[in-house]
């Protein structure tokens, strides 16, 4: 009988944002007091569980995260360039409805087809480099857990394309919270079943910098 493997894809914690700026993959940017509070939640939460592998984004907030649960289990954190942030041409600016950037005409071509993104890495890309980057993390851990710590975007679109969903969405839909869990279940090397929780609450997938 085939082992059963769980992947779990762990969204970071909040971050210490007060511009409120699109941060992307901009070096810098830590988890607020809150994203400590919740990635501890998160330990606790996985505190019973079988896991053998934690591998995280190069990001700050992505290792921030990881780094008390890998400490429960005595782990150390892998790091995966795969899991990183989803390439942003807004990284660094203000970019909510009615202010910042939207609002001035020369970044306006950037948004001629939300289809792509076409002011952003492909959604296709991004769920590529992240399916490598599970199964790479479900063969390290086979018959156990494995923790992936990622982020909203690059999550979401992995999950809407092992759904056979369309990649392009309204991103106020996302089903990806802060410190939210969407695991993976695979049984042999067959993804049989997706479970997602949220050990720290529900947040806002609006929130810019979040």
């Amino acid at each position: 009988m085939s082992k059963q493997t769980l992947v779990h894809l762990l969204r970071h914690g909040e971050v210490h944002n007060p511009d409120g700026v699109l941060y992307g993959r901009m070096p810098g940017f830590v988890l607020s007091e809150r994203g400590r509070q919740q990635a501890l939640t998160v330990a606790e939460a996985l505190a019973g569980h079988g896991l053998v592998h934690v591998v995280a984004s190069p990001l700050e907030r992505a290792q921030e995260t990881a780094a008390p649960i890998a400490a429960a289990h005595r782990l150390d954190i892998a790091t995966d360039e795969r899991l990183i942030e989803a390439g942003n041409q807004f990284e660094g600016l203000k970019v909510g409805v009615g202010d910042g950037a939207l609002r001035q005409p020369r970044h306006w071509s950037k948004l001629r087809n939300p289809l792509v993104p076409s002011w952003g890495e492909p959604y296709m890309e991004i769920a590529h480099r992240m399916l490598g980057a599970v199964y790479r993390a479900r063969a390290q851990a086979e018959g156990y857990e494995a923790l992936c710590v990622s982020h909203q975007l690059p999550i979401w679109t992995l999950r809407r394309f092992l759904e056979g969903k369309r990649l392009w969405h309204d991103p106020r839909r996302r089903q990806c919270s802060l410190a939210s869990l969407t695991t993976l279940i695979f049984t042999g090397e067959e993804l049989t079943d997706i479970v997602y929780s949220e050990p720290a609450g529900t947040t806002d997938p609006t929130v810019t910098g979040a």
